[in-house]
């Protein structure tokens, strides 16, 4: 319940920052619904989805998107983890304005194309500094929550130039300051215990 609480109060917290930041392209942004068939609000997160399975990025899908929409941007990440908080496990973005989500597992290397729909989606830097989805694995103890946010743009960002890095989230929330159209998350929990 502890654990639970705190992701609730860390995701009111988050809205509320955001709520006052330069971000938003509007006073009141829209917010957008996520769901995940394998994800649910508040409860734990399949091993499928963590380095003690398959390590696959989850599949997402998100609704009540405002008009508009040139791309979104998604960030997952545990604000109870990094030097400084929030520890970053993925992010994805140029992400089409016309995509209704994304499917499980999507590529972990960037030679290999993003499927039909998802072209020109960009896998930006985690916390690892690596292009990649990285799942969750917490030091044994409490679950951590991990908050998947999906960002609406009203502008489509650049494209990396050949030979630069992707972007990671402190770059992205600089560089969509201002064009924020709506936002939404799906924050789920993970714990290890002192056997992994």
């Amino acid at each position: 319940m502890r654990s639970l609480l705190t992701a609730a109060g860390s995701a009111v917290v988050m809205c509320a920052s955001l709520a006052a930041s330069p971000l938003f392209a509007q006073t009141a942004p829209q917010t957008i619904t996520v769901t995940s068939p394998t994800l649910v609000a508040g409860q734990t997160m399949p091993k499928q989805h963590t380095p003690d399975g398959r390590n696959d990025s989850p599949a997402l899908s998100w609704s009540n998107v405002p008009a508009g929409t040139k791309e979104f941007i998604v960030i997952c990440e545990d604000p109870e983890a990094g030097n400084p908080p929030p520890f970053v496990h993925w992010v994805i973005y140029k992400i089409p304005g016309s995509a209704k989500g994304l499917p499980e597992a999507l590529p972990i290397d960037t030679a290999t194309p993003m499927p039909a729909g998802l072209e020109g989606a960009v896998q930006g830097l985690n916390g690892f500094r690596r292009p990649v989805y990285r799942g969750p694995a917490p030091p044994p103890g409490n679950p951590h929550p991990y908050h998947f946010v999906v960002y609406a743009l009203d502008t489509a960002l650049a494209a990396p130039k050949a030979g630069v890095p992707a972007m990671g989230r402190a770059e992205l929330l600089e560089a969509m300051k201002g064009h924020v159209l709506g936002q939404g998350e799906l924050v789920a929990m993970y714990g290890r215990n002192r056997t992994q």
